[in-house]
This record gives structure tokens, sequence and C-alpha cells, in this order.
């Protein structure tokens, strides 16, 4: 019997997702008569560790993912269980994404002590808004541009007290993670995706592994769902053309449509977005195609011929 160590972040949602993991890997294992069982081993990233500053100025890439990766790669843990958005969109040689497993809900979410809630413009004029998103903070200033957005670090536990304590009128999450915490109930309004485009991989998991552990490899691939992992492909690639990383104001979310006629190819529809941090300027693309690396650098291309690079080097600078 093997143990496979798995590695994670220690706060609570991201251990309360690699528990569901674990639980779908065991039932794998016992399906198919595999050797396996597993150990957490909690890590701390650098990401966890700086919570007094905006992400987009903390800087570089893999902020939530670094740590967990070289323990892999010293042979300290066997897979990871990461938040795919929190993935840079190019992982280190020797790694790969194992598996991902089947997408949960892709949209931002507002969380408010507010009744009835029915749409953003339902919040009061100069409503104090709180997130660490660029990328939301951005879409939102470009529907209400009265709100006064104010960085919002933490856990999502520590995230929902802050509503409480520290005047929030808003706060905005990530609808998965409240769903996996059971915490829907919290939800006062879904942002649909034309008013708030999602985070590259928003929604989905990334199981990491080493490119040579083919034991792992072989129980990742029992785990994998085909359809998410080609709409996150075609998300990833975007990223990567962009160069971009959760400090910088960039969506995307891809849609797969299976045709009636089963030998023809699954039809992926990609939306991406870059814009400016006060949300004066938001530019949104969209293309068609099936191969996912190819429409992840359309769409960018596209983005780019609208000026996209200017707002993204004006950002870095």
């Amino acid at each position: 019997m093997r143990t496979i160590i798995v590695g994670t972040r220690q706060s609570q949602l991201a251990l309360t997702q690699t528990g569901q993991v674990i639980d779908d890997l065991t039932r794998i294992c016992e399906e198919h008569n595999l050797p396996f069982q597993f150990e957490i081993r909690k890590i701390v990233t650098r990401g966890d560790q700086i919570l007094d500053v905006t992400l987009s100025k903390v800087g570089g890439k893999g902020l939530f993912v670094k740590e967990i990766e070289q323990a892999m790669l010293d042979k300290e843990i066997d897979m990871a269980v990461h938040s795919m958005k929190d993935m840079p969109a190019w992982l280190p040689e020797g790694l790969i994404n194992g598996a991902v497993p089947r997408r949960a809900d892709v949209r931002d979410a507002l969380i408010t002590k507010q009744e009835g809630l029915a749409s953003l413009m339902d919040l009061p004029e100069n409503a104090k808004v709180g997130t660490s998103s660029l990328r939301r903070a951005s879409q939102l200033m470009a529907v209400r541009p009265d709100f006064r957005i104010e960085s919002l670090r933490g856990n999502i536990d520590s995230r929902l007290r802050k509503l409480e304590t520290e005047g929030f009128d808003a706060i905005i999450l990530a609808a998965a993670g409240l769903q996996r915490m059971g915490w829907s109930d919290r939800i006062s309004y879904y942002l649909p995706a034309d008013i708030c485009i999602p985070a590259v991989g928003q929604g989905a998991l990334g199981i990491e592994c080493r490119e040579g552990d083919e034991e792992v490899r072989r129980l990742l691939s029992l785990y994998n769902d085909p359809g998410t992992a080609l709409t996150v492909q075609a998300e990833r690639r975007f990223l990567a053309e962009l160069n971009g990383g959760c400090q910088i104001p960039i969506g995307a979310f891809a849609e797969l449509s299976v045709p009636s006629d089963r030998s023809a190819a699954p039809v992926l529809s990609l939306t991406g977005m870059v814009g400016s941090p006060n949300g004066g300027k938001v530019l949104r693309e969209r293309s068609q195609g099936t191969d996912p690396e190819k429409l992840g650098k359309e769409v960018a291309d596209k983005l780019m011929a609208q000026g996209a690079g200017d707002i993204l080097a004006e950002i870095r600078r």
C-alpha cells in the first residue's frame, strides 16, 4: 500500500477542497482496486504570509503555489490540490497538471448585509466594496464608477468577518469557494459573466504532480474531467499569451458545446477581458474554435489589437 502525500495550503477552504479530492480519489481506488492511501501535508505559501499588502503590489507569480511546487520537486509530497485560478500559466519543469476535475460554479458572488439585493444597482451610492482582485475592481467600476473599492485580503472566513467589522457595504468572493464550504446561503447576488468575467480557471481545481510519477499520473487520469480540462486549457493559454497573473486585471471564461454529431469535435467559446484598474477601459473579445491552444491565442491577439498591451504595460510600470 503506497501512501500518497498530498500538499495543500492550510486555509479552511484549501483543506476542505483537499479533503473532498481525497474522498473522490479514495472512491476511485476502491472502484479500481488500487493500493493507495492518502495523507495531507500543510504548507504555508508566500501569498498566505503577506496579508497586509494587495496582491497587485506583492508582485510575482505563483504566490499561492511556489512553496508547494518546490516540496513536490523535492519529493516531500507527491501531488497537490490547487485552486486553478492561483496557478501560473506555466508550470515548473518536471511538474504537470495530472487532473482537472469537474468544474464548480465559475461566477463571482456578492455578499452584503442588505436584504433583497437584485443587482449591483441596488447597492447604495458610493458603496464601500471589498475585493483583492484588480479584475473584479475593473469590471465593477466600469458599471458603478461611484463604488469605493478597498483591498480585502485573508482567508474566506476572515473576509466574511470583515464584512461585519470593517464597514463594507459588500464584498466579492468566488462562488465556488463559498459553495464548497457549504456557505451558499451567504451569497446575496451572483455576478453574471456579462458584468464580471471570472478569473482564468475560476471554479476549477488543478491536481498537480510530478511528470515522472507514473503511478500517481495513472490514478489522476481516472479523475480528470475532459470537458473541464479543455475549457481550462483555452483559458490558461489566453493567460500565458498575455503573460498575466493574479496581480493583473485579466479574466477569461470558456464554455464547451458538444455537437449532435458524435464524430465532430466539441466547440469551445472563449471570452477574454483586460481592463484598467479604475474601470475606465474594459476590453472584451470572444471567439469560437475546436483547438483550445489556438483559441486562447486568438482571443489574446484580438485584445492586443484593441490596445490591451498598452493597458498591461501601464499596470506593470
